[in-house]
């Protein structure tokens, strides 16, 4: 006789809050590996939701707090990049909600399917349906909800080789998807370090007031230099250590984080190294790299696999 499947429990503490009138952000501390955020628009009975989470039981905590504050659920979904930690929850929420991407995100997400379960197979990912963008664009799509509009600008590649930002102007608020990081070391081995700091300069242009972050504390317009001045040290790093004939895993190892010590995952910074390596031997923003190696130098480096709480 089979035993009963048990029912998936979500997540308890973990909340939409307010951080402007009508746009909310759902955090989910510490921030590492794979416990990303999200964000939720709503106005006039209309809804957008950005990015959606992992796993499971954390995609049906997300839920129930989307429902609280709008009954009908969202009208899209938007995924700012591929990764599954952003994209995996969208079964929960389509078909009734249209799900939205930039172009390019829909087919990384159908080459990647669930790849990042098998990463970390201790991780409790429950049932994942693997529900893929709708809609696709380039460069811009205005959403709206009710009176709130949501501009998307595809800005990358940045953190991956496509990256979308959510953009409400009335309330000055910027969902920012992984290409901004607060207390978390940024990632750009599948992006570009140079078109990083172009993505930024470019949404700090837009003058916003509140940021949310693909990971860690929402704040304000300080996340955005945060971020920039580690890329800044990374591309830095990289000119001494490729001038010196190190490696990328030798120049990690010989670095001083300085400032950046107290950021979580710091181990990335092997693999982001192997990206600035790259593109300062002539290798285009966003194209192809040797992902698997790179990782593997990386966890060599921190002596083990990366914790993931996903």
């Amino acid at each position: 006789m089979t035993a009963p499947a048990l029912p998936v429990l979500s997540p308890p503490g973990l909340s939409l809050r307010a951080v402007a009138e009508g746009v909310y952000a759902f955090e989910q501390p510490p921030g590492g590996w794979c416990l990303n955020n999200a964000g939720l628009i709503t106005a006039g009975g209309r809804a957008v939701l950005v990015d959606t989470v992992a796993t499971e039981s954390r995609a049906l905590r997300l839920r129930e707090e989307v429902l609280r504050i709008a009954p009908d659920g969202p009208d899209f979904v938007v995924n700012t990049h591929f990764h599954g930690d952003h994209v995996f929850g969208n079964s929960h929420f389509a078909p009734r909600a249209t799900v939205v991407a930039g172009e390019q995100t829909r087919s990384d997400m159908a080459e990647s399917g669930l790849g990042l379960c098998h990463l970390w197979p201790q991780v409790e990912w429950g049932h994942i349906e693997l529900a893929l963008p709708d809609l696709t664009f380039r460069d811009t799509l205005t959403l709206r909800a009710g009176d709130l509009t949501v501009e998307l600008l595809q800005v990358g590649p940045a953190h991956t080789a496509d990256d979308v930002v959510a953009w409400v102007p009335q309330r000055r608020v910027l969902f920012t998807g992984d290409v901004v990081w607060s207390g978390v070391t940024p990632f750009v081995l599948m992006g570009s370090l140079e078109g990083s700091l172009r993505a930024l300069a470019r949404l700090r242009a837009l003058g916003p007031q509140v940021v949310v972050p693909g990971h860690g504390p929402v704040g304000g317009p300080e996340l955005i230099d945060a971020t920039e001045a580690y890329l800044r040290w990374l591309g830095a790093l990289a000119q001494d250590g490729l001038r010196d004939g190190l490696t990328p895993f030798q120049t990690a190892e010989a670095a001083d984080p300085g400032e950046f010590a107290e950021l979580l995952d710091g181990e990335r910074l092997v693999a982001n190294l192997h990206r600035a390596y790259g593109e300062l031997r002539g290798l285009a923003p966003g194209a192809r790299i040797d992902v698997a190696a790179a990782f593997g130098e990386m966890v060599r480096f921190h002596g083990g696999l990366p914790a993931c709480h996903a």
